[in-house]
């Protein structure tokens, strides 16, 4: 953001919590981008490494963002505590004293709560219960098995790595699109750029509640790869149904497994659909991927004495109304009322890093830049400067 508003000539200052890069900093010890590094696209900056079809790791995460705010008029250390807002902008107290600005952006992302379902409570008190922001590596857990309470990408990359280090490992599963890592020589992301499916608008994907959506299930480690139930299972993993809560010493689970396959399939065969369409349209000789049939059997009830360890890795939520003092300007999830990132409820605010702010890409890398260019052009409208 910081780049399109410098390339504008509007001055400003970014105030940053913790240090630059602070969320990726405090990612799992492998974490690793799910999207292919040629992505990556920053305003006036993409990947700029020689692995465009490879996927970054936290570590080379941070020093591509290290790299790109050099320059960029920041402050440290400066954490937010109050807002208040006159007919000549915006207060912010600080811990380094106040700062006025006559417009507000905030780029802090949608999902700074972590989610946490009520039955957790339920669990016995004997198990270890923590959530994936506080998860590192698997040498890092008590011995014994572990319980993974969702499964998105995150659930989905956690379970393939603490079994891989030898460890018993259930997953309670939900909904979350199938896909195949790579055909016809490109990566499924590749092809999902090519027919416009990260270009859709909230509207176009469903609504509101699309935004809470799992994304399909692959990761990046080993050169990358699917990672959906088909895998899962066929690693070792043990696949159930929706977690329900423990009643007593057994933990409870919804018999929906296949159901929840089931779902992501005919998300597959949709996609499968529309590529399938681009490959006509373009002549290419490309064969689509076919799925073999998922077979299950679910438990609908373990014995907690069988784990020492839970871990929540179902997402995050919106956690604006921590530090924004204006309820009305976001909607019942917690997600901003904008139209192209600008608040339509409170005058001079504006917001960025959105999960669906414009589009389906708004809150990844791939764009970020896209979105920053215009959230910057009506800055610069609403102060009075040239629009680029």
């Amino acid at each position: 953001m910081s780049r399109a508003l410098t390339n504008r000539g509007i001055e400003h200052e970014v105030l940053e919590r913790d240090r630059v890069a602070a969320t990726w900093r405090n990612r799992w010890d492998s974490f690793c981008l799910v999207t292919p590094n040629f992505l990556i696209d920053l305003t006036d900056q993409g990947y700029d490494g020689d692995d465009p079809d490879g996927f970054l790791l936290r570590d080379e995460i941070v020093g591509f963002l290290d790299r790109y705010a050099q320059g960029a008029p920041i402050r440290t250390g400066v954490d937010v505590s109050g807002i208040t807002k006159d007919d000549d902008g915006f207060l912010l107290e600080t811990s380094d004293g106040p700062v006025g600005a006559a417009v507000l952006i905030a780029a802090s992302g949608a999902f700074q709560r972590p989610f946490v379902p009520d039955a957790l409570a339920s669990l016995p008190d004997t198990l270890s219960v923590g959530h994936v922001d506080s998860y590192r590596s698997p040498a890092e857990l008590p011995d014994g098995g572990v319980l993974i309470i969702g499964s998105g990408q995150t659930g989905a990359q956690l379970a393939e790595e603490i079994h891989e280090a030898g460890r018993d490992v259930v997953i309670a599963c939900g909904k979350a699109p199938t896909v195949v890592r790579r055909f016809g020589g490109h990566d499924t992301l590749w092809w999902l750029a090519e027919i416009g499916f990260h270009e859709q608008t909230l509207e176009a994907a469903g609504g509101p509640r699309a935004r809470l959506g799992a994304n399909p299930l692959a990761t990046g480690h080993g050169g990358g790869h699917d990672l959906g139930y088909r895998t899962l299972q066929a690693s070792g993993v043990e696949l159930v149904g929706h977690f329900e809560g423990a009643t007593g010493t057994e933990i409870r689970f919804t018999d929906d497994l296949a159901e929840s396959v089931a779902w992501g399939d005919e998300r597959f065969q949709m996609m499968m659909g529309a590529i399938g369409k681009l490959i006509a349209d373009r002549g290419l000789d490309v064969e689509l991927p076919t799925l073999e049939p998922f077979v299950c059997d679910p438990a609908t009830s373990i014995p907690a004495d069988r784990f020492s360890t839970v871990l929540c890795t179902g997402g995050f939520r919106p956690d604006y109304g921590r530090w924004i003092p204006w309820p009305n300007a976001f909607d019942e999830m917690g997600f901003p009322i904008q139209s192209d990132g600008e608040s339509t409820e409170v005058d001079g605010l504006f917001f960025i890093g959105v999960h669906f702010l414009r589009k389906r890409k708004s809150s990844i890398l791939w764009g970020a830049g896209e979105d920053a260019n215009v959230v910057a052009d009506r800055v610069a409208r609403r102060l009075g400067a040239s629009a680029s």
